[in-house]
């Protein structure tokens, strides 16, 4: 069995029944959905028409959802429906970046994610999801795509149907018959103000009660595609805001601080020969594991369900980059903890092979959220070949700008000084160059476009720009280049720490401000 949903466009009236019976078998809280409909209007009065579209979960063949899921909340079936258990779920929302179609959300009530789940119990008993059941115009249709002489595989076989972003892989089953594309294209369309309900300034769930990050105005298509009619969105469910907040740029802060700075006194003991007090050695130390401990904090701060936190150790999905992630700072923080212990027994074999084994993690710490962020297939700027570098750099200058600091605490001399500066000049050059690069280079898609244009021209221009270019990496490389006092080098440092975090900031804000239905 491989069960499938058809929507047939052309019988669709836009009376949200599909909305109401889902809500109600469902027992779905106000301001979320499961299923609904969106209003598209295209052309001008008197030569203009409006169009209904219903959306909803796709239930793919390989859906990315299943797949970042740290802890099988989210499953395949054998007949094909994606279901959902939300007594796994520990709410790291990793599923709704995943998800290209938006179908995911956190329910307000039980703090977990939640979606269509093809009213699963009522497939069970041998009745249609309630969506099915009360289309005054059969305009849904659901089924076994697999059964020849189903009603749903007719329909597929014989008519002409789109599906949403088959360029993602996901193999949605999802079809519309005579679909259209602004209102399957959240891009191809216009907000408007002019309607009660087109759109709103507060989130729900996770996101309620804190106002939007909204995209670039001037990236917003204002007379339509050329060659078609002008279109404008009318009617749309609420927004999910931005459900990644600020503890996920801040975990990632945390993580290249702890990271870089051991990797750091790794690489100038053991290739450049530079020997370390004992003191800054232990300095190191000790703010590395401090600030892993800290990275442990924000990612239990951003869950919904933090009692759960648990279950990512204890029943992880190995797929999944947030259980390889939470695996990999486990090891860091082993060897951070080895080598503390190494050090104080004064075990200089166990010393040399801890200091290995926590440079290797160091690096995989650093690093590994460049494919945490690749597997959310519903943001395409994070799907940048470059993130891996990113986010090696923003390690390499968290670490060198805070054992810079450390220095000048300690007491140290003038030839770790230099060592530091050289390394940060490079740092923040080759730094600046590659946040250009994905700014201005070629994207993979017009979601990726719009949202380089959202940190360049929108909401986040002053954060990045202010923030992040120029006193986070700009002014650092100057004061660099320009002076070699210590305490002034420390003060670049200190505004290098803050660039870093501004940097991933607008980088995990601004795809998700970007609509994915």
């Amino acid at each position: 069995m491989n069960y499938g949903f058809v929507i047939d466009a052309r019988k669709c009236i836009g009376c949200h029944a599909c909305t109401v019976a889902c809500k109600s078998e469902n027992q779905v809280p106000l301001g979320v959905n499961r299923t609904w409909v969106k209003y598209v209007e295209k052309g001008t009065f008197p030569d203009s028409r409006r169009y209904f579209t219903v959306l909803r979960c796709n239930h793919c063949a390989e859906p990315p959802c299943v797949d970042i899921c740290p802890v099988e909340a989210l499953h395949r079936r054998d007949d094909g429906i994606v279901d959902f258990d939300q007594r796994r779920c520990i709410g790291c929302k990793a599923c709704s970046q995943a998800c290209p179609y938006g179908a995911l959300y956190m329910d307000p009530e039980t703090h977990t994610s939640a979606k269509c789940h093809y009213c699963a119990h009522r497939k069970e008993v041998g009745l249609k999801p309630a969506c099915v059941a009360i289309c005054p115009q059969q305009a849904i249709v659901a089924g076994d795509l697999d059964d020849p002489r189903s009603e749903i595989a007719l329909l597929v076989a014989k008519e002409q149907t789109v599906v949403r972003k088959p360029e993602k892989g996901t193999s949605p089953k999802l079809f519309y018959i005579n679909g259209d594309g602004a209102s399957l294209d959240p891009l191809e369309v216009a907000e408007v103000n002019g309607y009660l309900w087109s759109e709103q300034s507060r989130g729900v769930g996770h996101f309620a009660g804190k106002p939007f990050v909204k995209p670039a105005r001037k990236s917003l298509p204002s007379a339509g595609i050329a060659g078609r009619p002008k279109a404008r969105k009318v009617y749309d469910i609420p927004a999910k805001g931005v459900v990644w907040g600020w503890e996920v740029p801040a975990y990632v802060w945390s993580k290249a601080v702890a990271s870089g700075l051991f990797l750091l006194m790794f690489v100038l003991q053991t290739f450049l020969m530079h020997s370390l007090s004992d003191l800054m050695q232990w300095s190191s130390w000790a703010i590395s594991l401090l600030f892993l401990g800290l990275t442990g904090v924000f990612l239990v701060k951003d869950l919904d369900r933090p009692e759960r936190f648990s279950s990512v150790m204890l029943r992880p999905q190995f797929g999944s980059w947030l259980v390889k992630g939470g695996l990999t700072i486990a090891g860091f923080g082993a060897f951070l903890a080895l080598w503390g212990v190494a050090k104080y027994l004064q075990l200089p074999v166990l010393e040399k092979i801890s200091l290995w084994g926590g440079a290797l993690f160091a690096l995989l710490t650093a690093v590994y959220t460049a494919f945490l962020f690749g597997s959310a297939k519903g943001r395409d700027f994070w799907q940048s070949p470059m993130l891996v570098l990113h986010m090696f750099l923003n390690s390499l200058l968290a670490g060198g700008s805070a054992m810079l600091v450390l220095g000048v605490m300690t007491g140290s001399a003038p030839d770790l000084f230099a060592v530091l500066r050289a390394a940060l000049v490079g740092g923040f050059a080759l730094h600046l160059l590659v946040m250009l690069s994905e700014l201005f280079g070629k994207h993979p898609s017009k979601y990726a476009e719009r949202a380089s244009e959202v940190i360049l021209h929108g909401s986040l221009k002053k954060q990045f720009w202010i923030g992040s270019f120029v006193v986070g990496n700009l002014i650092p490389l100057l004061l660099c280049c320009a002076v070699s006092d210590a305490l002034i080098l420390a003060v670049a440092a200190i505004f290098g720490l803050c660039g870093v975090f501004y940097t991933e900031k607008v980088w995990i804000h601004a795809p998700q401000t970007v609509p994915l239905s």
